[in-house]
């Protein structure tokens, strides 16, 4: 029988509503039983994609003898931690103040009145791997609740007060806001660079896109090339399909957790268009490529927003949809004996594998071009035509087996950061397909999760399935989608998306800004009372919602009113310090920071948007690589263009031509009428 969970729209919590586990979703009704019967909360947090999550659910939760102990002893809540991110981000802490590494599944117990006292992430049926079995762990839980009650609050008290004392603002050496900030932190970050293999630190690797928008800001090219290299050559790239996985298992990107996520497809298509921007490099742009088409195919739905993940199994395997023998690729490429050989020399496909000591092979290209062609006797042109005919009938061969389970929930924030990263991408690249993909899924986003809120102001909702929406949004939702209006603008000069940004802005300072302390809420004001309304300045898997707060904010303060500026301007000042200490943490703040220090670069476009003129000064301006680019598009004859540009374009006298100023600190250029000169400036 189903149980609570089948009433929910989340594909996550409808993945459990088959368990015999009783079940309550986050909500009155479960947190009113545990108080009533005096019950500890068994509070289980993961998300759909989650392959720790599946094997837990397989081990435990769909065992009958596991589920009784739970259902006698505790009232179960299961949480789609995408839904939840407010509730994920407090209770993750609880297993960090143990001393263990948080992650997924998270398991926490809770008293009735939500304060934890113990807690872990994946606990297996029988004990292993250095873990108690979770019966184990459930019996001893339960009888401390029952018979050491006092011990228990004590712990639930000491744990509540250490969850606030994080929440507040991260304590740091005040530090002077100066040049210098940038290289400190980038001292930090090579000193654990992984000089051989690219990227930061050692097994499990994560790409960490914030760290190396860092590098790119201060010029490193050799840094940046290895890790765009090694990544795209590892198999955390997806070579038939695009896109990549989540992190790598090993230091060499080579063997994947196999699951796709959104959020970081969006940072790492804006980080290779940025590599591109500086580096020329073909292969950058066309894994940019890659990965829109990729977005484009297997995560929009027919409205034109983006589905959330992509799950690591599939037919009850981790990876089984991506791994290749020998076997199967000469099956694949029967009729072309040449293309099947040509790709196991390029993907490095043996008899042996190298994917958890079976015979299959994650794809990975640890040859160059040229070394393939060698091993294969081919001139290099033929050797690329073989790989290429291998990879088309492949990815046609793959596309007949069971697909992994996709999460067709339709996340603010991180549709956001897709399109963002697009509109980008597509105005780097010339490609309109991508533009137009970002203006539509921003519409969506608009349409279906935006309310207003009186006359200047608007809210975010969290996230959409179907018909069913689900909020509020958090600080993440708001400043996300606002700072991707402001991309969008730049690449389509369309003022309307300033004023939703600034619109957003609005509610930001309204609902999330901590006035008294210079800082932002990640719950909005008006939102449900949990244990801590906590601010996180800190990057994870994306950004720091505050982090982005701040960056729109003091985007919109060079281009529409300098108001936006200031309070983003003081509370990225009191957290410069803890950003230095902490780059691999903050590393968006250290961006931030750098940004106030050495001024942004503006360009001042005049001229109608629609002229061909015009279009060749903003292209020059979109090839560019300038990470704290403000692109203003100012039409004197179209007050709302001017209005959206208002403190840029002030002064900017019109001309018999479209012409481009570029302006640093409110001191700007001559006019420059042509697309060369303009290159020139900005270069």
């Amino acid at each position: 029988m189903a149980n609570r969970l089948a009433r929910e729209a989340s594909p996550y919590l409808q993945q459990h509503s088959g368990n015999p586990v009783d079940w309550y979703p986050w909500g009155p009704d479960a947190l009113e039983k545990a108080k009533r019967e005096d019950k500890p909360i068994l509070l289980s947090i993961g998300y759909s994609a989650c392959h720790w999550c599946h094997v837990m659910e397989r081990e435990s939760f769909e065992n009958e003898s596991i589920a009784a102990a739970m259902n006698a002893s505790f009232v179960n809540v299961k949480v789609d931690r995408e839904e939840r991110p407010d509730l994920d981000q407090v209770y993750q802490l609880v297993v960090q103040l143990m001393g263990r590494s948080g992650g997924w599944p998270l398991t926490v117990f809770l008293t009735p009145d939500q304060r934890p006292f113990f807690g872990g992430t994946y606990f297996p049926p029988s004990e292993r791997y250095g873990m108690p079995g979770f019966p184990k762990v459930l019996a001893a839980v339960a009888e401390a609740y029952r018979e050491k009650r006092g011990e228990v609050d004590t712990q639930a008290a000491e744990l509540t007060k250490a969850i606030v004392d994080v929440g507040r603002a991260p304590a740091g050496q005040e530090q002077a806001m100066s040049p210098e900030l940038l290289a400190s932190a980038v001292k930090k970050l090579t000193a654990r660079f992984d000089d051989e293999h690219g990227g930061f630190g050692e097994r499990p690797k994560f790409p960490n896109p914030t760290c190396v928008e860092v590098l790119l800001r201060a010029r490193d090219v050799p840094r940046v090339k290895k890790t765009l290299d090694a990544m795209r050559a590892g198999g955390i790239w997806d070579h038939l399909g695009g896109g990549f996985h989540r992190y790598s298992t090993d230091e060499k990107w080579l063997v994947p957790h196999f699951e796709k996520m959104l959020y970081d497809n969006a940072q790492l298509l804006r980080v290779y268009v940025d590599g591109w921007r500086m580096t020329g490099e073909p292969l950058y742009e066309g894994t940019a490529r890659a990965i829109a088409a990729y977005v484009a195919r297997e995560m929009t739905s027919p409205e034109g927003a983006f589905f959330s993940t992509q799950d690591a199994d599939s037919e009850g395997e981790e990876g089984k949809f991506f791994v290749w023998t020998p076997a199967e690729i000469d099956e694949a490429c029967a009729g072309d004996p040449e293309a099947a050989r040509a790709a196991k020399v390029a993907f490095d496909v043996t008899d042996e594998g190298n994917f958890e000591g079976g015979a299959a092979t994650v794809l990975s290209t640890p040859s160059p071009p040229s070394d393939v062609a060698k091993a294969l006797g081919m001139t290099p042109e033929e050797a690329e035509s073989a790989v290429d005919r291998a990879r088309g009938t492949m990815f046609a061969a793959r596309e007949k087996r069971p697909k992994p389970f996709r999460d067709e929930k339709i996340l603010a924030s991180w549709n956001a950061l897709m399109v963002g990263a697009l509109a980008q991408a597509g105005a780097a690249l010339g490609d309109a397909r991508m533009v137009d993909s970002a203006q539509r899924a921003l519409e969506f986003v608009e349409k279906k999760l935006v309310v207003r809120e009186g006359e200047m102001r608007a809210r975010v909702l969290r996230h959409c399935m179907g018909d069913v929406l689900r909020g509020p949004g958090f600080l993440d939702d708001h400043a996300f989608v606002g700072d991707a209006a402001l991309d969008l603008y730049e690449a389509t000069a369309d003022p309307r998306w300033v004023r939703l940004a600034q619109s957003l802005a609005e509610s930001i300072l309204a609902h999330f800004h901590d006035a008294a302390d210079d800082g932002f809420f990640f719950a909005p004001d008006d939102g449900e009372a949990i244990l801590v309304r906590a601010k996180d300045p800190y990057d994870h898997a994306v950004p720091g919602g505050a982090s982005v707060a701040c960056r729109l904010l003091l985007r919109l303060g060079t281009l529409v009113d300098p108001k936006y500026a200031e309070p983003a301007t003081r509370s990225v000042e009191k957290l410069a310090g803890a950003a230095i200490a902490n780059p691999f943490g903050m590393s968006l703040t250290v961006c931030l920071a750098d940004r106030i220090v050495a001024g942004s670069v503006d360009v001042v476009l005049v001229g109608p948007r629609s002229d061909a003129r015009t279009q060749a000064l903003a292209r020059a301006v979109h090839r560019a690589h300038l990470p704290d680019l403000v692109l203003a598009w100012a039409d004197a004859s179209d007050p709302a263009a001017m209005a959206a540009c208002a403190a840029l374009a002030e002064g900017k006298v019109a001309q018999d031509h479209p012409v481009a100023y570029v302006c640093r600190g409110r001191t700007c250029s001559l006019p420059i009428r042509d697309a060369d000169g303009l290159t020139r400036a900005l270069a």
